[in-house]
């Protein structure tokens, strides 16, 4: 009966120290004598614990945002700039993400810095600030493939900021301010274009149509007469002098 009761214990401590509970953002990848022979699920279950036969190594699976940090980089054009980004991941295959690579958010760290580097170096300073978009795709899917492998599956990259040195600040100051320029003078042009469209519309207008000219005229002397500080100085055509010797002339008569 000793040797039962003691045996029993012994199973009870096997059976106890064995049991293991997986979270659910978890997967346990268990390695029996050093080999891969299962990943556990969540929930509680149960390994052969006693003299270290069987282990578990509880993988997280949740999304992770990692932190680039600034790298230096020259692209395509020699310009010297400063990136940072910040990558979204997760792991897809827990017992890849443990048995392929070594602390694989190191891994995918190291990647994602270099790949920053590389891509920045094809493309030039002003495709980089304009297809900020574009460009973070292309380093997603490259740490995408290369990652694949060690079981990750990355979801986004967000290029964060892009830092240029004070002179090429200024010099791209500069730049914009001389097409701001240009682009004022192009059109005030053309509206002096459409004004002068107009006012030889109206020409045409008031010479094809009799006695339009004479109304504006005569608008034109309402309109000044509003102001009494104004001088008007009329100049008389030479046909309302006739006119006017017309009128003397048959009075005479």
């Amino acid at each position: 009966m000793t040797l039962l009761y003691i045996l029993l214990v012994i199973i009870f401590f096997i059976i106890i120290g064995g049991l293991r509970v997986v979270n659910q953002y978890e997967r346990g990848v268990v390695l029996t004598l050093g080999r891969y022979t299962g990943t556990k699920n969540p929930g509680l279950t149960w390994i052969l614990a006693m003299l270290g036969i069987q282990r578990m190594l509880k993988v997280d699976i949740r999304v992770k945002a990692v932190d680039v940090p600034d790298q230096e980089a020259i692209t395509k054009d020699n310009i010297s700039v400063r990136i940072n980004a910040v990558i979204y991941y997760k792991v897809s295959d827990a017992a890849k993400a443990e048995l392929e690579v070594e602390n694989f958010a190191y891994a995918v760290s190291q990647l994602a810095q270099t790949t920053m580097r590389n891509t920045t170096g094809e493309v030039s300073l002003d495709e980089l600030l304009a297809n900020r978009d574009q460009i973070s795709n292309r380093i997603q899917q490259i740490i995408d493939v290369a990652s694949d492998p060690w079981g990750i599956k990355v979801l986004n990259v967000e290029l964060k900021d892009i830092l240029l040195p004070e002179d090429m600040k200024r010099t791209i100051a500069k730049q914009a301010e001389a097409e701001r320029e240009r682009r004022a003078v192009i059109i005030q042009a053309e509206g002096e274009v459409m004004a002068a469209e107009n006012m030889a519309k109206a020409a045409r207008i008031l010479a094809e149509s009799p006695g339009a000219l004479h109304l504006r005229t005569l608008q034109s002397i309402n309109d000044m007469s509003s102001d009494q500080s104004n001088t008007v100085v009329y100049l008389v055509p030479v046909e309302v002098l006739k006119a006017f010797d017309g009128f003397v002339k048959k009075e005479k008569s």
